[in-house]
């Protein structure tokens, strides 16, 4: 009976793989509209392509059967912005996904499995419904994984944003023309955040975007809300001709006060947990030395 355990609970979850598929084939898809007039444009073709070609690791090619096989719904919610702004192509997200669930969903039988080597029998109902929530809590990791990833991105773009746009204020001060100030301020460090930022000016020139424009759509793109305002301010310049150096400054220097006063209140709350484990330490001691006392008081010696 044990021996014929470990067959019985991978027969199981093959079993019920099998079901999951066929129930998903079955169901009739729910067609998001913007994901179909998507894939009719030809750039989501030339981007299908360039991901398949360049899908050389086992999970992105995973990814690309994913996008090409599953019905869009199954995967909840997929953050574009995240993965955009991480440059992380879709194929490897969903082929992360996928890998994460399949370790779930066969984590628990081999757990069970060894368990059972041990000679401690488990139910076959336990490793079962393991199996199936584990799947579903790993098939989010990378979810979470993105989110995490990218609000750092975010604070380090910030960053990295506030002192390009004085650069930007310091060349638009020595006479230099907008899409120039802009460009050249872009080309100083080697930061990815500049890196990106003078890809996207190149794309720009090369056509015929006003810059401001692109980086407004970079803005919406990635969730920048920094990168937009610098957008509006750069775009007063180009199409007004207005004197945008004091604007510059001044919008650098309150990014740079709004961050120094979010790290300010985050230190402050990693301040006060601190305390805690100092507190419980003095109650601790304090009843340490008032707990003979209360012995003796209520032992009546």
């Amino acid at each position: 009976m044990i021996a014929g355990l470990p067959l019985a609970m991978a027969a199981g979850a093959l079993l019920g793989l099998g079901c999951v598929l066929l129930v998903a084939r079955l169901l009739p898809p729910q067609v998001d509209l913007a994901d179909a007039l998507g894939r009719l444009t030809p750039s989501r073709h030339a981007d299908l392509e360039s991901t398949t070609g360049a899908a050389s690791s086992g999970k992105e090619r995973i990814g690309v059967w994913a996008i090409r096989v599953l019905p869009p719904g199954m995967w909840v919610r997929t953050p574009a912005r995240e993965l955009a702004l991480l440059r992380i192509s879709l194929a490897k997200f969903y082929g992360d996904k996928l890998t994460f669930a399949a370790l779930g969903l066969v984590a628990p039988s081999l757990l069970g499995m060894f368990f059972n080597v041990l000679g401690i029998g488990l139910p076959i109902v336990v490793p079962a419904v393991a199996s199936v929530g584990l799947a579903v809590v790993m098939f989010f990791i990378p979810n979470y994984n993105a989110i995490d990833d990218a609000k750092r991105a975010r604070v380090e773009f910030a960053r990295a944003l506030g002192a390009y746009i004085d650069l930007v204020a310091l060349e638009r001060h020595n006479g230099s023309g907008v899409r120039q100030a802009m460009e050249s301020a872009a080309q100083v460090s080697d930061s990815w955040v500049f890196r990106r930022l003078s890809e996207e000016l190149g794309r720009s020139r090369w056509s015929g975007l006003p810059p401001w424009d692109a980086l407004h759509a970079l803005a919406e793109e990635l969730g920048l809300p920094e990168l937009e305002d610098f957008a509006d301010i750069m775009r007063l310049s180009g199409e007004e001709g207005a004197a945008v150096y004091s604007n510059l400054r001044s919008r650098s220097a309150a990014m740079r006060t709004a961050m120094l006063n979010a790290e300010v209140t985050q230190a402050n709350a990693v301040g006060e947990r601190m305390t805690i484990p100092g507190s419980l330490l003095g109650v601790i001691f304090m009843a340490l030395l008032v707990a003979p006392s209360l012995l003796r008081m209520f032992s009546g010696t």
